[in-house]
């Protein structure tokens, strides 16, 4: 061949080239479009599943059979063939007919091929049954060979080994644990040290033992069910009637791992999201958090919010941002829009509903009482019957701690609803004023009596000097007249003790005076005018008159024996 020719060959063949290629893209490009079509048309199909495996695809209906139908029937009938003599069953023939093919094994009719079932595989009708008659008498052929006497025989022997195995490995698992056991029970306190940040004990070396104990027998019995599994599994698919079931309980561990790591996968961009929307509130509370600090501390001033509203306020405005944080992850979480989480929201609602009404009721009087500022912890309050110093002010309770060291909690609810004494409010820029009241004779001058509860009170500790205590006469009765002493102190937690010296030193001034305290009441047969009329209003000459009481004689008994 001469050059020329050789070059228009060399021409020839790369067009061709070019041309089968230009056709393969087209294919390609066309293929879309035609697996589109064969969809749009809707022909149903059925594949033939034997031992878990697919054989082929059985693609139209005859009369009353639906692919579905078909392809389960050849199945059966495959799988019942298998368990026959091979005389009875082999070869597996093809007979033609007008409209069909049958694929039969004697007088035994297996499957009907169609022009359908042909035309999906690019076939002539023979040409597919004959297809199909070598895989269903390969398949015969496999199954057969599963229930020979010696597969059954190696099975058998494989079955003892992996038992014998099996029990060996779990006394080894069960040998372990105990050694290991025995070890950390015997020298885990002395070797494993306590964990402590700083002067924090956070856990014991008790602890930690007993932590790693519950992870070894936790470790064990996982490990045991694992084992267990396996060897099931293996066992099953040692034998052809259970080896489905291998093939099941494979199944029931893999497709939840599946499933998991597909809605894992398929849910990144929602996780990283809820980490992002995390992280922002993290930040966000503890920038919230320094700034309430500053404020509680006295760095920032604000006009119109105290200090002490810092924590509270705090709490409030952390909640709203975890609260706003959860509303917008919610919807990003696996499974959120499922019935089985609606239905869970809906019990939580209900029982939020049902059995929070009385802690909703406690946290709003709470934050009444909180923001209208009516105590602070450390003032001597008194909250109905209860007297005492306030220890703490939560969102739900108060506590109060009585002169007897008795710790009373009252409800929020409670507190509101009762009127309240703060004693400590203006005690130390006006000073409290402490009161009680005696009854004196009209004999005593109105003035000494004065004098007398003033020097008592001054001599008083905890009483304040200044302002100086003051005496008012509050009544003047049958007998008597009453004498209320007001004194000021800035020490309303020592109330009871202030009270008592108080009243010690009102009996020492009044006996050292000589004047009468004519409380409580007593009766006495004397002059009037010597009590009731003072001694510059009687005559200069006046004198008291006496008074004889005398009991009658009682006569002698006289003996008239």
């Amino acid at each position: 061949m001469n050059p020329a020719n050789k070059s228009n060959a060399a021409v020839k063949g790369r067009r061709l080239l070019r041309l089968l290629s230009a056709c393969g893209f087209l294919i390609l490009a066309l293929m879309p479009y035609a697996v589109a079509q064969d969809k749009s048309t809707g022909t149903p199909s059925a594949p033939v599943v034997v031992d878990g495996k697919d054989l082929f695809v059985v693609h139209e209906r005859i009369f009353s059979f639906s692919p579905e139908d078909r392809a389960k029937a050849v199945s059966e009938r495959i799988l019942r063939l298998s368990q026959q003599p091979p005389s009875e069953v082999l070869p597996i023939q093809v007979a033609d007919y007008e409209n069909t093919t049958e694929i039969t094994a004697r007088d035994f009719v297996i499957m009907t091929v169609t022009d359908a079932d042909a035309a999906s595989l690019g076939l002539s009708r023979q040409q597919a049954a004959s297809q199909y008659a070598q895989i269903i008498e390969s398949t015969i052929r496999s199954l057969r060979a599963r229930y020979s006497a010696r597969t059954l025989l190696l099975g058998s022997l494989y079955s003892v080994a992996i038992t014998i195995l099996f029990i060996v490995t779990l006394r080894l698992i069960s040998l372990l644990y105990r050694r290991s056991k025995e070890y950390v029970e015997t020298h885990g306190r002395e070797r494993i040290p306590e964990f402590r940040i700083q002067r924090v004990q956070l856990l014991s070396s008790a602890q930690i033992t007993g932590t790693i104990l519950t992870v070894l027998s936790g470790t064990r019995a996982v490990g045991v069910l694992i084992l267990t599994y396996v060897y099931i599994s293996i066992v099953f698919s040692f034998f052809p009637w259970t080896k489905g079931y291998a093939r099941v309980l494979l199944q029931y561990v893999t497709d939840p791992l599946r499933s998991i790591a597909s809605a894992l996968i398929a849910h990144v961009p929602d996780f990283i999201f809820v980490i992002v929307i995390i992280l922002v509130a993290g930040y966000l509370i503890k920038l919230v958090k320094f700034g309430f600090n500053e404020v509680k501390k006295g760095n920032i001033q604000v006009d119109g919010f105290y200090p002490d509203w810092a924590d509270p306020t705090y709490k409030i405005v952390r909640f709203v941002i975890i609260a706003l944080s959860a509303a917008v992850i919610l919807p990003y979480l696996p499974g959120y829009r499922s019935p089985a989480f609606q239905g869970v929201s809906i019990f939580v609602g209900v029982l939020v509903s049902l059995s929070s009404t009385a802690a909703i009721s406690n946290a709003v009087a709470g934050l009444a009482l909180t923001y209208t500022r009516g105590f602070q912890v450390g003032d001597r309050v008194k909250i109905g019957e209860t007297v005492g110093d306030v220890l703490d002010k939560t969102l739900l309770v108060t506590r109060v701690r009585t002169i007897k060291n008795v710790d009373i909690s009252i409800p929020n609810s409670l507190v509101l609803a009762n009127h309240m004494i703060n004693f400590s409010s203006s005690a130390k820029r006006d000073g409290l004023i402490l009161h009680t009241s005696i009854t004196i004779g009209y004999d005593a001058p109105w003035r000494q009596v004065h004098d007398l509860l003033i020097h008592a009170a001054l001599a008083t500790g905890n009483i304040l000097p200044e302002p100086s205590p003051f005496v008012l006469q509050t009544s003047l009765d049958d007998s008597y007249v009453s004498y209320e002493i007001n004194a000021y102190t800035n020490k309303p937690s020592l109330m009871a003790r202030t009270y008592s010296d108080l009243h010690e030193n009102i009996q020492d001034k009044f006996n050292e005076a000589g004047v009468e305290i004519m409380s409580p009441h007593y009766s006495s047969i004397r002059d009037g005018n010597d009590v009731t009329v003072p001694e510059e209003y009687r005559p200069p000459d006046y004198s008291p008159k006496a008074f004889r009481v005398q009991s009658p004689r009682q006569p002698q008994n006289q003996d008239r024996s």
